[in-house]
């Protein structure tokens, strides 16, 4: 059954008036309130956000589901900040369990990936006093000198809050400093969940929700795309959800600038939060279903295989996910030390398309812009099996 044949069985074999409403309106292409939201979480079964996403996510892509070749730089994992969600960081106290990169150490990095056909370098990691303003933008204007087609992806608003207070810039100022500099665009970390009855408890001394969202809103005003992520299925309730993403839906339509949308699910490994339990994978699949549906001006929904396992990964991508993004090495640490599924993160191209395609979905390697690199729906692989792996650096 296609997507609008699902979409108008559903609606008429829907007898909860809420769900019937919001399903008719999905239809209508009209936006769906907050009270709305929260009736998603409370009252849709996984099969009814399934077709609803899955109906928004062909209406604006079809079967096209992304990834990118990039590859992961953390600076640090010494951070001045006591998540307690953090499975990554040390405390400055602990740093001798950590480590400090300079920038000769990460152009060392770039480096490496000279005769890999990567698009982007993706920096991000903990928060300490020496690597400040001009520590990044002396890296930036480096790596742009060394490779200038490859785009920088770099820091979230926890950094540059505090890089910025310490450079005594504003927001703006900053950003456009550091953009003159080399830098392209910025990931989505650091959202957590905004309501400060939540964010005090898990994040209570990293930059405000309203810190994160001005950060973002000058960067989109400097033309860069940024992405936007929410942590979930901790000790939020779902009402925070939806809080936090109608923040970010207002941000968008002023802005336009966010690209793309990317649910974090908590993971309980060796942090602070250790007691607290994992959600269901039904609750990750409801979860992405209702950003698709709510998210009404975000183009993007991506799921990180490498932390919800490559099974939930295919899974997603019938519940409103059309990006995966895509891994080669375990060069980035954030999921592994949290728990997630794939300790070793490792897939090549040619499995990375295979699980897109096994699920009937059309395959297209992106920039870090979405403009379309190469599209593999047609492409058969050499069957040498001793190419094991196709130049796909790590975690975006």
């Amino acid at each position: 059954m296609n997507a609008n044949k699902a979409l108008d069985f559903l609606i008429k074999s829907e007898t909860d008036p809420d769900l019937k409403k919001i399903a008719e309106k999905v239809v209508a292409e009209e936006r769906i309130t907050v009270e709305e939201g929260i009736i998603l979480y409370q009252k849709g079964e996984l099969n009814y956000l399934g077709v609803l996403a899955n109906y928004i996510r062909e209406r604006k892509h079809g079967d096209r589901t992304y990834f990118n070749r990039n590859f992961h730089i953390e600076p640090t994992n010494v951070c001045v900040y006591d998540c307690k969600f953090c499975s990554y960081s040390r405390m400055i106290k602990q740093r001798e369990e950590g480590w400090e990169m300079d920038v000769e150490g990460m152009m060392d990095v770039v480096r490496r990936y000279d005769d890999d056909a990567v698009t982007e370098v993706h920096i991000t990691g903990g928060v300490v006093p020496k690597q400040n303003l001009e520590f990044y933008a002396d890296f930036f204007k480096k790596c742009k000198a060394h490779r200038p087609d490859l785009h920088i992806k770099a820091l979230t608003p926890v950094e540059y809050y505090y890089i910025f207070k310490k450079a005594k810039l504003s927001h703006f100022d900053g950003m456009k400093y550091l953009k003159e500099c080399g830098l392209d665009s910025m990931p989505g970390g650091g959202a957590e969940i905004f309501h400060p009855e939540v964010r005090e408890k898990i994040a209570h001394d990293k930059c405000t929700a309203e810190q994160w969202l001005d950060i973002h809103e000058q960067a989109h005003k400097l033309g860069m795309n940024t992405n936007a992520t929410m942590l979930y299925g901790h000790i939020e309730a779902y009402w925070h959800r939806v809080d936090h993403m109608e923040r970010l839906r207002q941000l968008q339509d002023k802005t336009g600038g966010f690209q793309t949308f990317i649910p974090l699910k908590f993971r309980n490994k060796d942090n602070q939060m250790s007691n607290i339990p994992e959600v269901s994978v039904i609750e990750d699949l409801r979860n992405y279903a209702i950003a698709r549906i709510y998210l009404d001006n975000f183009d993007h929904i991506k799921a990180y295989w490498a932390m919800i396992s490559r099974d939930t990964a295919q899974l997603s991508l019938a519940y409103g996910v059309n990006d995966i993004d895509g891994t080669l090495d375990d060069t980035t640490k954030i999921y592994s030390m949290a728990g997630a599924e794939e300790q070793t993160p490792a897939m090549s191209t040619q499995q990375l398309v295979e699980l897109i395609k096994n699920v009937g979905r059309h395959p297209i390697e992106r920039d870090t812009l979405y403009n379309v690199v190469t599209d593999y729906k047609d492409v058969v692989f050499d069957e040498d099996k001793s190419k094991r792996y196709y130049a796909l650096p790590v975690v975006n």
